[in-house]
């Protein structure tokens, strides 16, 4: 569920041919999936750069083909750092997807539509999700969205706010430090 509009999870259907979704105008309880009184404004909602950087990479891995080079070199890459389960399922921590952006050899195992997909996720991560928010990050993000869309990959909730709530997001959001969040999935990584 979007806290800001009536994007359902469930359509995949019109997930990439509807951007802009009716507004919620109220949180009612019970109705449109909320169970709850919301506890802060979604005015005052923060999407941390990192959350983004993890749900895009968790959207193209298990849009991968299994079979494939890519997703192969994936698991040889990580080998027991990362159990197979985990692998499938697309979960990641900042640190890894920092090693594999710069790992050469990975792009070249991918097939096309991957390839075209994973450098769509590298611009965004650089152009919109860093430090400095590229002039033309709406077009950077587009490129991201038609990539996936032909990969076959399922839009998320972080990829609906891409799509439709871009607007949302300040432009300022790469200057907060991920230091602390990618601390915290360390830690977590090591106590499994």
């Amino acid at each position: 569920m979007c806290f800001l509009c009536l994007w359902n999870s469930q359509q995949d259907s019109i997930h990439y041919a509807v951007k802009v979704w009716s507004a919620r105008k109220s949180h009612q309880i019970g109705g449109h999936n909320v169970q709850h009184q919301s506890l802060i404004s979604s005015a005052n909602v923060f999407l941390p750069p990192l959350h983004f950087k993890l749900g895009l990479m968790k959207n193209f891995v298990k849009a991968m083909e299994r079979n494939g080079d890519g997703f192969k070199f994936l698991k040889d890459f990580f080998g027991a750092d990362k159990s197979d389960a985990k692998s499938k399922a697309g979960v990641f921590v900042g640190p890894e997807i920092r090693k594999r952006t710069l790992n050469e050899e990975f792009g070249s195992r991918l097939n096309p539509l991957e390839l075209a997909a994973w450098n769509a996720l590298k611009s965004v991560v650089a152009n919109v999700l860093g430090k400095h928010r590229h002039d033309q990050y709406a077009d950077i993000i587009d490129r991201m969205l038609k990539a996936y869309k032909q990969l076959g990959a399922r839009m998320s909730l972080k990829m609906h706010f891409l799509h439709s709530h871009l607007d949302f997001c300040p432009p300022n959001l790469g200057e907060v430090s991920d230091e602390q969040g990618e601390r915290f999935h360390q830690d977590v990584s090591v106590m499994q």
